[in-house]
Formats: C-alpha cells, structure tokens, sequence
C-alpha cells in the first residue's frame, strides 16, 4: 500500500535534504548557499511535522560568506550521529572547501570547522558497524559533458580528518551519465548500498542505487537504475535522496522536489521506500497546498529570518517591532545590506508589514522586498519623493505619500506580484502588477523580508517595522493582504 503524505514536509527554500536518527528522534538539515546563518537545522518525531531548531554555523567565526556569488556559498550537508556525537559536513564552494562540525546537542552549539582534504561537493559520512568511518563526495571529471566521479576516503571521527588511500566508487548508471552526485552509503542486511542523483537537479533529475559487498567496491548498478526516474505532473526534479530507518524497521527518504509554476524552487519532500530483491522502491511523491498564517510582532528574532551573507555586526533591534539601520550597503552589491528576509513557502501568499520611517535624504529609502538574489528582486520602498516599486535601478512605478505610518503589501499568485499600500487605518491600494518570471529559482528561491538603505552614503537613520505578516490562501484563494 503506498502511503501520501502532506508534502512538502518542509516547504519553501529547503534543498539538498539530509536526514539521521538517533532514538525516536530525527534530525534533518538543508543547503543554506549564500545566506547566513548556515545550515538550517530541523528536528521531527514523525517525519512529517518539523520543527526548527536553529542553524549550524550561526557564528560569524564560522562562516564567511564575504563577497559569496549568488547560488554559491553553502552546497549539500550531510548529517549523521555516531557514539554521541553529530557529524556534519558540507562544502563552501568558492572557499576552503569540504569541512566538518560536531556537536552533542543538534540545537548547539556546534564547533568551529574542520577542513578537510579534497575536490568536489556533496560531501557525505558512514559509519560502518566495524568502528570505521568514510567519507564521499562527487567530483567533476568534464564538466561541459556533466561527467562526475563519486570518491571516498577513509574519515577518523575523534580527529575530524580524512586519511589513507582514495577509492574511486562510480561514474554513474551507464556510460556517459551525467551529474552522478549526491553520494550516501548506507549497510543493509550485510551490503552497502550505495544511492546517488543522477541527471542534474532539473526536471532530468533522477535517483540511482548501486550495491557492493565490500564498502570501497566495485559497486553494481540496481537492474532497474533509476530507482526514481525524472518526475512528471504537479512535483517535478524529484532527487538528492537520503534514506533513514524508522525504529520500527520502515524506510523512508527525504529527498528534494519542485512545484512548477511558482517561485519556491527546491523544497523537501518525502517518500516512503520499499524493497524489491534488496533494491529500494519510492513511493509518489505528491503535494498538498495548506492553509495557515505567519504573524511576526518581533518580540524576538525567529531563526527563520535570514540575511544575505555573513553579518559582521547586527544591524538590526527587535522588542519594539524590528528596527533596522539604513547604512551604505545595498542590493545590487556582493555585500550584507540591512536585509532579513525569510522564504516564501506557497506559491500563492499575501505579504503585508507596517513601516514607520521618515527618510531625510534622496538616498534614505526602505520597505518591503522580494528577493531571490542580489540582482534578481523586487522592492516596494518608501523614498523621499513618496512609494516606488523597483526591479534593480528601473522604478516600475510610484506615488507620492503623505507623512506618517504607511502599510505595505504584495499578493503573489504564482509569479504574478500585485504590490499594494495603504494608511493604517485605511483600504488597501493596488499600486502595480508585475508578470515576475525573472524570479524563476536554480538553486535557491524567493525570499521575503525588509530592507532599509542609504545608497552607499553614510547615516544615523532607522526604518521601523511594526508586523510582519504572511497569509497562505488556498490556490485560488483570497484576494488582497490580511
């Protein structure tokens, strides 16, 4: 019997899932690319219900992300548990490359990283039930053609380092496969089992398994390869796969999808797996579209909110809603601007904050923003000459405002944005509707959020927002900010 579940089990930006449990507990983590904190990091009893519990590298010690391209940064963790202590690798692409941070306690916090020796991305451990543990990536061998190699190394746990000789464990299905990647091993009933994506994370993603009696090889490709083939209909790009056994004896995997049609690029999704000769089956993947509603008054500063790149001081106050610091930095700019975003989880939704800020200069502008990069966003800000919408340096439209408080709002249907406004006490005004299919995702997604800037001149200025809020209507569903 297959079992559907109501997915995505973490909607919005959650890619490159990977999952381990220790008890009844489970613990899952995603990419984070170029925004800080790094690492996001879950925890269920279920599989299904997620909670937060925080990011792995939250420290700026940890994590430098200055001058990050977008889609680079923070590619593909792996997280796993041995003798009491969480194992966590990833690659900062562009940087030093893989590393490893540990901890006790999955909600930290976590230790500085240890780098590690070697090429590529998605890093993964195992632990073998004879005291050994090992380590893998995939690597590019031609990248015009997509020809990649999963390698492993032997990992020493209690010296976070990689040792011994190199074992190359597979190219791919068949010849000339292409983006063979995400790598996890897995022993099961005295074999190992080796999974990977295959195809690249487009609508050609796939999942592939591979097994050997020996964990350095050779590895035969499962008769039915993929084990998961490109998805049709209302998920698609269906891969990057991990497996995790219930305390029941059950297996499921957590794996990455996406919804075309919107803006959420690469969300996390869950399949139940059975067993056919020893090789996995995956359940459907499906989704269900939930009603529910996010009211932040900023008593505190949620672990979901985010910023572009590490912060190397606050720039921002909370307790009398949220007060952010207009200083020079600026979308456009491979900087950290006076930007908290944090991701859009529907394709339809209704975004609305209230915004109390008198700017004093031509350059003082801030407001509401929908961001999928530096140089890919939408911004509805309040100027000095009154309210304009932007998409970079070009203004989309404006008005002139009177003074005082003014409500800002955006209902997004799919990639259609219709940006409003409105007095406190008054009705909501449509200002413009953009047709956004510039913000179609590859490796990240839309992220929603406040933004304050001086235009690279210096100033003592602060934009304060009140509320923030997000409204998730049914496809379909209401018509205007709540």
């Amino acid at each position: 019997m297959t079992t559907r579940f109501g997915d995505p089990v973490l909607p919005g930006f959650r890619p490159d899932p990977s999952v381990c449990r220790v008890g009844a507990d489970y613990y899952l983590v995603t990419s984070s690319f170029e925004w800080f904190p790094g690492l996001p990091l879950f925890h269920s009893r279920d599989l299904v219900t997620w909670r937060r519990l925080g990011s792995a590298l939250d420290r700026a010690s940890q994590l430098d992300l200055d001058g990050c391209e977008p889609s680079r940064g923070l590619f593909a963790p792996t997280i796993r548990h041995d003798d009491g202590v969480f194992h966590l690798v990833c690659t900062l692409m562009d940087g030093p490359g893989h590393f490893v941070v540990t901890a006790t306690d999955p909600a930290g916090p976590w230790s500085q990283p240890h780098w590690l020796d070697g090429e590529g991305f998605d890093p993964s451990l195992f632990f073998d039930d004879d005291g050994r543990a090992w380590f893998t990536a995939a690597r590019v061998v031609n990248e015009p053609a997509g020809h990649t190699e999963i390698w492993m190394r032997e990992y020493l746990p209690r010296e976070r380092r990689l040792t011994g000789p190199e074992h190359v464990l597979w190219s791919g299905s068949h010849p000339g496969a292409r983006w063979s990647e995400a790598p996890h091993l897995y022993k099961i009933d005295g074999s190992y089992l080796l999974i990977t994506a295959e195809g690249g994370t487009d609508v050609d993603h796939t999942v592939v398994a591979a097994r050997a009696e020996r964990v350095t090889g050779p590895y035969r490709s499962a008769p039915g390869n993929p084990v998961l083939p490109p998805a049709q209909g209302p998920v698609t790009c269906t891969g990057h796969a991990d497996l995790v056994q219930t305390p029941h004896g059950d297996w499921h995997a957590v794996l990455l999808g996406v919804r075309p049609g919107s803006a959420l690029g690469r969300e996390t999704f869950l399949s139940r797996i059975t067993w056919d000769d020893g090789w996995p089956v995956f359940s459907p993947v499906i989704h269900t579209d939930p009603r529910h509603r996010l009211h932040d008054d900023f008593t505190t500063l949620s672990p979901d909110w985010n910023t572009l790149r590490t912060p190397r001081a606050t720039f921002w106050t909370t307790g009398d809603g949220l007060r952010l610091q207009l200083r020079p930095q600026r979308l456009g700019e491979r900087s950290t601007p006076s930007l908290l975003a944090r991701p859009q989880e529907q394709p339809d939704c209704d975004v609305s904050t209230e915004l109390h800020f008198t700017p004093a200069a031509p350059n003082e502008q801030a407001g509401l923003a929908v961001v999928l990069d530096d140089d890919t966003n939408l911004l509805l800000l309040r100027t000095l000459q009154g309210l304009s919408l932007l998409h970079g340096p070009e203004i989309l439209a404006d008005i002139p405002l009177p003074p005082g408080p003014i409500r800002l709002g955006v209902r997004i249907r799919g990639f259609s944005h219709t940006f409003t406004h409105a007095t406190p006490d008054g009705a909501w005004l449509d200002l413009a509707t953009i047709e956004a299919t510039f913000l179609t995702p590859l490796f990240t997604s839309i992220q929603l959020g406040l933004y304050a800037t001086s235009n690279g001149r210096p100033s003592t200025a602060q934009a304060r927002f009140s509320w923030f809020d997000i409204t998730y209507p049914r496809r379909q569903g209401r018509s205007g900010p709540q």
